[in-house]
């Protein structure tokens, strides 16, 4: 009796990768750093911006103002080149379309930042698209903590139990799994089968057709 999916943004709506990539690296050079091949990237998002920072400088070697300095940095360029490369994977909007067309409630849950989650979302799918989103705010612990997937289940309206919870990485499927959703993952994101499985994943799933098939 699924009412609601809730999806992860970067690596299961969005292919967010060189973007992300090509944002921190051009940090790093500007602060004399080195940089990271953009396949490294899927290991370094998913627990949010000061995450990602933490992991691409190394720390033992680098005062803390160049670390707020490369924080600065990506968070300007992030806000004009977000959606230079980014595009939806294939099969998403159709996907959004039939939950509609199901009458089923839908949301974005992310550790990015709230305002580049509610601007990447408008930007992508226009207004209206999700019955709630929501990035992180202050105040609000990141995922897997399952505050956040709670906050938005009651403002929609819809007990966790009857939520999809719908991500690509181990993260996403601890969080479903603390907040008491149906943990889905997606294959076609930035890690593999063997960590959402590992992490409690019910369901795989290989293209956004397959979670009608779910539902």
């Amino acid at each position: 009796m699924i009412e609601a999916v809730l999806f992860d943004l970067d690596g299961t709506l969005l292919n967010t990768l060189d973007d992300i990539a090509d944002c921190a690296n051009a940090a790093l050079s500007m602060n004399g750093l080195p940089v990271h091949d953009t396949e490294a990237y899927k290991y370094f998002v998913g627990s949010g911006a000061d995450a990602l920072i933490r992991r691409i400088v190394p720390g033992e070697t680098v005062s803390a103002e160049v670390l707020e300095m490369v924080r600065k940095n990506y968070a300007e360029l992030s806000a004009k080149h977000a959606t230079d490369k980014t595009r939806p994977y294939d099969g998403v909007h159709e996907l959004l379309e039939a939950l509609k067309a199901r009458a089923l409630k839908s949301a974005v849950i992310s550790n990015k930042p709230d305002a580049a989650t509610q601007g990447i979302v408008a930007h992508f799918f226009g207004e209206g698209r999700f019955d709630f989103v929501i990035g992180n705010r202050p105040g609000i612990p990141l995922k897997p903590d399952p505050a956040i997937v709670l906050l938005v289940t009651d403002a929609i309206g819809v007990p966790p139990e009857r939520c999809m919870y719908v991500g690509d990485t181990g993260t996403d499927m601890t969080t479903a799994k603390n907040s008491g959703c149906v943990p889905v993952g997606v294959t076609w994101g930035f890690r593999k089968r063997d960590e959402l499985l590992s992490c409690g994943a019910e369901f795989l799933i290989g293209s956004p057709e397959e979670l009608l098939a779910l539902l």
